[in-house]
């Protein structure tokens, strides 16, 4: 199993950028395929992005497309996301996992991170 830890998190007034990082334990990071959901205020995790275990395909949610990028440099054992033109309601903790099946389901992600806090100001 792996071990990650989220940082970047944090006070942004609307349309600024934030890009947070998730630092993988071990050395077999590149094994796993990654992903970042998030937890808003009083709503359930839901799906930001993927990413597959060699960068080479990754995706957002349809709602996200074009303001959030996923990436990951296995050298590093760390993965990205960059979140651009942020708005009010993309306030919530924000949570790296990994696991074995790329896809949106947070069932697919066996190992998870403790969360970053990304509070958006209007």
């Amino acid at each position: 199993q792996v071990q990650l830890v989220e940082s970047g998190g944090g006070l942004v007034q609307a349309g600024g950028s934030l890009r947070l990082s998730c630092l993988a334990s071990g050395r077999t990071f590149n094994e796993y395929v990654a992903g970042w959901f998030r937890e808003a205020p009083g709503k359930d995790r839901e799906f930001v992005a993927a990413i597959s275990r060699d960068a080479g395909n990754g995706y957002s949610a349809d709602s996200l497309k074009g303001r959030f990028t996923i990436s990951r440099d296995n050298a590093k054992n760390t993965v990205y996301l960059q979140m651009n033109s942020l708005k009010p309601e993309d306030t919530g903790i924000y949570y790296c996992a990994a696991g074995e099946i790329y896809g949106a389901d947070a069932g697919f992600y066996s190992f998870w991170g403790q969360g970053t806090q990304v509070t958006v100001s209007s």
